[in-house]
């Protein structure tokens, strides 16, 4: 934990926060677009597939 602390109050330990912050924002963003992007494609080849047979 101590080693936690010192990483966090170093600057270095600033740039890794800041960069983690980042890439859990980045990861919400594309998480979320994959699942609406999913979603919509399911729906697109369930009507396509209606519509064929």
């Amino acid at each position: 934990m101590d080693h936690l602390w010192r990483l966090w109050r170093e600057e270095e330990g600033q740039d890794i926060a800041e960069y983690a912050v980042m890439l859990a924002v980045i990861l919400v963003i594309v998480v979320g677009t994959i699942r609406l992007i999913g979603s919509n494609a399911n729906n697109v080849f369930s009507n396509v597939a209606s519509s064929i047979q």
